[in-house]
């Protein structure tokens, strides 16, 4: 689930007028790119699946969620990229598809894989593996990718990649990814005689820090929860996952909440809302709402991913050396997600390898494309947010110290975060079906100070169930 994404795996609302912009070097080639599929004037490729993209291959591609015209530094920096894509590979016309608002607005996310009208090179959460597959919409990958097409593999994350895979087979290539700590306050820590740089590690810590910050007084809360529009859900999945339990047992067909764990999550939050006064007493808050109360110095901190600060900075006007994180709570686990480009399924090898050669250098090649933090500093927007990533090994010794040589705000608020990385689990299938559920223990347990706890959660364990009977 995300911001603009909500940016990982929630979508919200939005205009979805749906617009194509041709940026290539050489579109004299005459080279033609149907919705089905068609090949085109495609020519001059190996017949090998695992041999790199030729130069001298002629296609065409349609690419999903080229930055609009509002966005105006991230569009000059894609048709940047695509001109650089050109020199090496001058034959491969790059057809940017641009859609205002937000780009993975569900309804049309939907009917384009029902209609198979998705382009070439389409943008999904990792969440939606399965429904990309129950639609036959991606092309099995496998073959395409190895260290001669992505020389960086070996350094992605195993766990991003595992995501992308079903039966072992690849059908994706990671864009993005997150996983949630704790976002504080650093203005109200201080205040609170709390030190910023040392962020609570468990939760019994956040609940006796959260009470000093609400002892502040004039309406400030010191710790935030969601409870509507499936953010609720989504972050009762977060605490569960912090203390080592689980949303759905691992055969995919059960809840697995309804238990001690899922007790003590639920306990914890009634005790801090109604016997501790630590959490407001606005409720039934989601996306959105938590940014702009911690933004305006109003909330003291709540679990979220390194990117809402970007958020907060851009949007609200906040500023950056205000906040801080920390790993989750917990520490035995903490929710993770991300987004990825996979590949049209029918579409020609030669514009498969075309997709692979566009991916792994806009996406996956540290000091280019979006890792080309020099080019994103001069540009004016946000650098020193530990995400996206997912590097491992050399790639991210190099990428790290580029983030931190060009970081346009204080990176060491992250140090704790950074220091202190916790094993991420990827979100329950049906996730929010799930998640609409468990807004109702959520919000029962904010809202009304005789909740009766074992009631909600067992409501919400025959739910479930029965949510996942059908899948």
């Amino acid at each position: 689930m995300r911001s603009a994404r909500f940016r990982r795996t929630r979508r919200a609302s939005a205009v979805t007028l749906v617009l194509a912009l041709t940026l290539t070097a050489l579109a004299a080639c005459g080279t033609s790119s149907s919705g089905n599929g068609s090949a085109g004037s495609e020519g001059g490729g190996s017949s090998d699946p695992a041999a790199p993209l030729d130069p001298k291959t002629k296609v065409t591609l349609t690419i999903d969620c080229m930055p609009p015209a509002a966005k105006a530094a991230e569009l000059k920096e894609w048709k940047e990229d695509v001109a650089e894509f050109n020199k090496t590979y001058p034959h491969v016309t790059i057809e940017g598809r641009s859609t205002p608002g937000q780009c993975l607005e569900p309804p049309r996310f939907t009917a384009m894989l029902k209609a198979k009208s998705q382009p070439d090179v389409f943008y999904t959460y990792f969440t939606d593996l399965p429904q990309v597959l129950d639609n036959d919409g991606a092309a099995d990958i496998t073959a395409y990718v190895n260290d001669r097409s992505v020389p960086a593999l070996g350094d992605i994350d195993p766990n991003v990649l595992g995501s992308l895979k079903q039966d072992g087979k690849l059908y994706g290539l990671p864009t993005s990814n997150y996983t949630m700590g704790l976002l504080i306050n650093r203005k109200l820590f201080q205040q609170a005689g709390l030190d910023p740089d040392a962020p609570p590690r468990t939760w019994e810590a956040v609940r006796a820090a959260a009470r000093r910050i609400a002892d502040l007084g004039e309406g400030i809360a010191g710790f935030g929860e969601y409870s509507a529009g499936n953010t609720g859900g989504w972050h009762f999945t977060a605490q569960m996952y912090s203390v080592g339990g689980e949303v759905v047992d691992a055969g995919g067909r059960k809840a697995a909440f309804n238990n001690d764990l899922g007790t003590e999550v639920a306990e914890n939050l009634h005790a801090m809302r109604w016997q501790d006064d630590s959490m407001g007493k606005t409720q039934l808050l989601k996306w959105g709402d938590l940014q702009k109360q911690i933004a305006t110095d109003k909330l003291g901190m709540f679990l979220a991913a390194p990117d809402d600060i970007a958020y907060m900075v851009q949007q609200l006007g906040a500023k950056y050396e205000n906040f801080g994180m920390g790993p989750i709570p917990g520490e035995r686990n903490t929710l993770a997600g991300g987004n990825n480009y996979m590949v049209k399924k029918g579409i020609s090898g030669d514009r498969i390898k075309a997709a692979i050669a566009w991916l792994n250098f806009k996406n996956l090649t540290v000091g280019k494309g979006q890792f080309d933090w020099a080019r994103t500093k001069a540009d004016r927007l946000p650098v020193g947010i530990p995400q996206p990533n997912f590097w491992l090994n050399a790639s991210k010794t190099e990428d790290d110290a580029s983030r931190i040589e060009h970081a346009t705000m204080p990176v060491a608020n992250f140090k704790t975060f950074m220091d202190n990385p916790v094993a991420g689990k990827a979100e329950p299938p049906k996730a929010q079906e799930i998640y609409k559920i468990l807004d109702n223990v959520m919000s029962g347990i904010l809202t009304n100070e005789d909740a009766d706890i074992d009631k909600l959660l067992a409501t919400a364990e025959a739910q479930v169930n029965q949510i996942l009977a059908d899948r």
